[in-house]
């Protein structure tokens, strides 16, 4: 009896295209030939030889890049090496940190519910973590001043809460999280209760600025839930949408596929080894899920996250939230909540172009002429400190992803891998 295997059914898209591009795998990732979906093989082949450049150049170590549209996978390669030291090549099936692509799923669990009624977006955060009530907000010269406004539930998802993360600035606020190590509590609970003693950086709702408020985010669906959080993800996220390669903690039997991180050091102009998958926080007794950037994911995995999201909710007969719900998160939320506040600046966006907001979980393209790179209007996005990145583009029906192991990228990754993708687009 002749079996299909993907790697089979991969070899057979390259070489015969069209015709098998009605099969779908047993997980329903559905591959086919570009000219079926208004695209061009020939204009996509550039992608290789200009990812290839970077590995080549040392500039990246490794990467694994796929685009599909209009539900069919078109492009899916793998360049270099998993690990520096070893040289072992990585593979498509590499796993991979992807830190604040975790913040994506982390909204999409906490939206779903609040279908389910369990709160309101104008809640305050404190009516599910008492210990948020009361807080104080860092005025000038460190003066403890009263909260304005209280933080809600949409502040938390749209990062307009006050919070800070204590890595990217030195301020007064920023020094208490670094003393408090509150990215390396034992949990979200106790994150969360060291959070409720220190100040709010900003004035809730006034200014966009990127924080730990999503892993207050999981914390609030543990409550609502009654669940830690990798369980809800499992059983409400990655067993529905067979996820079967995204965690908060690798697997023993899959730690061979688990690349090691890098780091390119701007002064000497080296790549040096960041993190050990032997010796890693994300595969060795994980019990601070972070949902702000714990997961550990492989890029198959997360375009099913995103075809789902494309989808309006739902991935081959699974529904795992609303479309009327994503059509809400995937909105520019920040002029509603900022009312015209006069902290509000485009200088605290995070490497945001202008024409870009933020949506819940989301940032959100307005104006592509002003994001300065091709795109529609109504793209939403997000990436990880270690270089993945992934879009989706709902006119176009397009998403694209890219994964790599890399802090610090100086190359233009996002926007060449755009850039070309576009330029397929034939129809």
């Amino acid at each position: 009896m002749f079996t299909v295997t993907r790697n089979t059914l991969r070899t057979l898209t390259i070489v015969y295209g069209a015709l098998v591009s009605s099969f779908t795998f047993a997980d329903n990732l559905s591959y086919s030939s570009p000219e079926s979906v208004g695209m061009s093989s020939a204009a996509l082949e550039r992608i290789t030889p200009l990812l290839q450049q970077y590995v080549d150049s040392g500039e990246l170590v490794g990467v694994v890049s796929m685009l599909a549209r209009r539900g069919e996978i078109v492009h899916f390669e793998n360049y270099g090496t998993l690990n520096m030291e070893t040289g072992a090549p990585i593979e498509k099936d590499s796993l991979f940190r992807i830190y604040s692509m975790s913040k994506p799923i982390t909204t999409v669990a906490a939206m779903m519910l609040y279908e389910e009624g369990k709160f309101q977006l104008t809640d305050p955060v404190s009516k599910f973590l008492p210990e948020f009530a009361d807080l104080k907000v860092m005025g000038e010269g460190g003066a403890m001043v009263a909260s304005e406004r209280p933080m809600t539930m949409q502040m938390l998802m749209s990062h307009t809460a006050g919070l800070s993360y204590g890595v990217f600035g030195d301020t007064l606020v920023d020094r208490q999280y670094r003393d408090a190590n509150i990215l390396s509590n034992t949990d979200l609970a106790e994150m969360t209760a060291r959070l409720g003693e220190i100040p709010l950086q900003y004035q809730p709702g006034t200014r966009f600025h990127y924080s730990v408020s999503v892993d207050v985010l999981g914390r609030v669906v543990e409550v609502l839930s009654g669940q830690d959080l990798d369980e809800f993800f499992q059983q409400r996220i990655f067993d529905p949408l067979e996820m079967n390669d995204t965690f908060f903690e690798v697997p023993a039997d899959k730690k061979p596929r688990f690349g090691t991180n890098h780091n390119f050091d701007p002064v000497t102009k080296t790549m040096q080894v960041y993190d050990r998958p032997e010796t890693s926080a994300f595969a060795n007794d994980v019990t601070f899920f972070s949902g702000g950037g714990g997961l550990v994911s492989s890029t198959e995995d997360y375009m099913r996250f995103s075809q789902m999201l494309l989808n309006g909710g739902e991935l081959d007969g699974e529904r795992i939230i609303g479309r009327k719900t994503l059509e809400f998160m995937t909105q520019n939320h920040l002029p509603g909540i900022f009312g015209g506040a006069s902290e509000n600046t485009d200088a605290d966006l995070y490497g945001m172009s202008r024409g870009t907001g933020f949506g819940l979980g989301f940032a959100v393209v307005e104006d592509p002429a002003g994001a300065g790179g091709i795109t529609s209007a109504g793209e939403f996005y997000w990436g990880g400190a270690a270089g993945t990145i992934f879009w989706i583009d709902p006119v176009e029906e397009l998403i694209g992803i890219v994964m790599i192991q890399h802090m610090n990228v100086q190359v233009p990754l996002r926007n060449t891998f755009k850039a070309v993708s576009y330029g397929a687009i034939v129809d």
